[in-house]
């Protein structure tokens, strides 16, 4: 009731201290007005129209100093940022413009920056303490001044791998006893939606959000962890938990708290603003090598028509090598089982790594490890120097499930570390993306999304939830989806088998996610011999690349269809992907130069009563033609242009 109240009626509290500053958007469309005083607030306008309420912000810290309360400014500066950002990999395009306005108040032992962009906002805390010290809390607020329509994404535990569901709740609708993770999207309106995240998240939790109020959400974040237990299942768990939420250096930045504004659903993926907000990589990262991954985990490493027994061994590991030899995939991960349970330097005796990789340098195959956190932790450096020895490319770590102060730090140290042995990282169990990409070039994608997996234990990932992500958890970051499946069910008819898992929505569903799933390091899930078995999808699967020169949107709706072009040098391709309803579109290819020819993949004759099936097809196209696309219930579209 207090929050709501300060809400609504912040200006009565604070008359006799307050002051107000505004800084717009490059091109005017979003104003914010930020106003101290007793509290410091700040409210978002768009398009004229009031987004968000003066929503109160502050810092607690354990010297009893509060900073963002009775802010006494002492100088304004202001700053605007007009460049083209290079990026090491190349997500969604070759070149990004960074253009901002900047406005930085100075209240001499601290500042609070805010940033203004054509296509969202973000504001931070700077402090010049003398000494190091404790947070007690950071107050972050989310007044909204309607009923707002969310996609909720709930979490139980703060002890969490990030994979939520993303709910379609009003605002009003959630209770005072719930909390979700991060990111977040609202729909204001039909011409605005609201992306809340965060980015340049060093040594500092993760913030979860809480209702508050009747319109309101306010930050939530994990406590220091004093004590915890070890399992037996190598994971480490808090039992004990502080009464602040980090140890901080006097000085420091604090983390970019960031709103994306956007007109429309399409704006949302090819937004950059998490990825603009974080650091500048620090060193050479020319040696990263983005790539495809033929995955062993979600198959079981089931093999057919091979005369070894199929399993954790070299045989096996030989079968993925030639596998991804044959159509040119960069990589194979070797998943869990491969060491001792909590030495990661020790190989099991089925395994022979060296052996391994030599014959992967035979075939341009390199191999990525998958390792459980707590293992890795106790022997990094000596598992970075013996995973160096052996030849490894890349980690996939795994299992790390929480975003307190300690654990972002562990992420900090792997990505630093791995990047001095010139090592990739995928990160599993993990928290959504803060701008690693463009920070640590080598951390190529990360988990923290409801994936492919999912269906080896339930039929809870549907297509309407493959059609959400686009809009949601990409927006924040490559996400490691691991798509590829090449068992396909209409979701009537799905079945759970761990073992043989089979996916749902149709063969050309999973098609279409690679090109509309942004990840630089990509998986291959099913296994090689059901690859063997589809040599029509293993076309487009062996050429799709994982990095991108440009994208366009071309149709899009959360949740019920998404269609996107993007272009890798001189070829485009086309990736569409039908939430529960089947779509039909015609499409102009006004984005294409000169003659060309269109070679497609899209659901096939008899898909409603097989959803393996898929017909390919050509045909010469030229800039200013138009084609159809046709995409069954949970179905997809996929298409090179060359």
């Amino acid at each position: 009731m207090k929050k709501t109240l300060l809400c609504l009626m912040m200006a009565w509290g604070s008359l006799v201290f307050a002051e107000n500053y505004t800084v717009n958007s490059p091109d005017s469309r979003i104003t914010v007005n930020v106003e101290t005083g007793t509290n410091t607030t700040y409210s978002v306008t768009f398009h004229g129209k009031v987004i968000l309420n003066p929503s109160p912000i502050s810092m607690t810290f354990d010297n009893g100093t509060v900073i963002g309360r009775n802010m006494e400014v002492k100088k304004v500066e202001r700053f605007t940022q007009n460049q083209v950002l290079k990026p090491v990999v190349r997500q969604k395009s070759e070149q990004i413009i960074d253009h901002y306005n900047e406005m930085v108040l100075d209240a001499d032992r601290y500042k609070l920056y805010f940033r203004v962009y054509n296509d969202g906002l973000a504001y931070r805390f700077h402090t010049d303490f003398p000494d190091s010290l404790k947070v007690l809390n950071e107050e972050v607020t989310y007044c909204f001044p309607e009923d707002y329509n969310t996609l909720f994404p709930e979490e139980r535990s703060m002890l969490s791998a990030q994979q939520p569901l993303f709910k379609p709740m009003k605002l009003s609708e959630i209770g005072t006893d719930r909390f979700c993770s991060t990111p977040i999207l609202i729909k204001v309106d039909e011409n605005a939606r609201i992306f809340i995240s965060e980015s340049d998240l060093e040594s500092y939790p993760g913030m979860f959000l809480r209702k508050q109020g009747k319109n309101e959400l306010a930050g939530k974040f994990a406590a220091v962890s004093l004590e915890d237990y070890k399992t037996d299942d190598r994971q480490i768990f808090p039992t004990k938990r502080a009464d602040y939420i980090a140890r901080v250096n006097g000085t420091r930045n604090y983390p970019w708290r960031a709103m994306i504004v956007a007109e429309n659903d399409a704006n949302l993926i090819t937004n950059q603003l998490i990825y603009k907000l974080a650091p500048e990589a620090e060193g050479d990262y020319s040696w990263v090598r983005p790539g495809k991954i033929a995955w062993d985990w979600y198959n079981a490493l089931i093999l057919t028509g091979v005369d070894f027994k199929c399993g954790i061994n070299n045989d096996t590991y030989k079968y993925y090598i030639d596998f991804a030899s044959k159509y040119g995939i960069e990589y194979v991960v070797i998943d869990d089982g491969w060491s001792e349970a909590w030495d990661v330097t020790k190989t099991i005796p089925e395994i022979n790594m060296e052996e391994l990789v030599a014959y992967g340098k035979k075939k341009n195959v390199d191999l990525i490890l998958w390792v459980s956190w707590a293992p890795f932790r106790e022997k990094i450096d000596e598992a970075f120097d013996k995973f160096s020895q052996w030849g490894i490319k890349g980690i996939k770590m795994d299992f790390m499930n929480r975003d307190d102060q300690e654990m972002v730090d562990f992420y900090y140290e792997v990505a630093r570390k791995a990047a001095a042995h010139k090592m990739l990282v995928d990160f599993h169990g993990a928290y959504k993306p803060t701008g690693w990409l463009r920070t640590f070039p080598n951390v190529l994608t990360s988990e923290g999304v409801a994936g492919l997996e999912n269906h080896k234990w339930g039929s809870f990932v549907t297509p309407k939830h493959n059609v959400t992500l686009p809009f949601t958890r990409m927006v924040a970051g490559p996400m490691d989806y691991t798509p590829g499946a090449m068992i396909n069910f209409h979701e009537k008819d799905h079945k759970i088998w761990f073992n043989l898992p089979a996916s749902v929505g149709t063969r050309c569903h999973q098609l279409g996610m690679y090109v509309v799933y942004e990840s630089p390091l990509q998986m291959l899930a099913d296994s090689p011999s059901n690859y063997y078995r589809e040599p029509v999808c293993m076309e487009f699967l062996s050429q799709v690349p994982v990095v991108w020169d440009e994208t366009r949107v071309l149709k899009a709706s959360v949740g019920e269809y998404v269609i996107v072009a993007r272009r890798h040098g001189d070829a485009w391709y086309i990736g569409g992907m039908a939430g529960e309803k089947g779509q039909k579109f015609e499409i102009d290819l006004d984005f294409i130069k000169g003659n060309k020819i269109l070679t497609y993949w899209e659901d096939g004759v008899n898909v409603d009563m097989n959803a393996n099936d898929v017909a390919r097809r050509t045909r010469k196209v030229k800039q200013g033609d138009k084609i159809t696309i046709t995409m069954y219930d949970g179905g997809g579209y996929a298409a090179v242009i060359k």
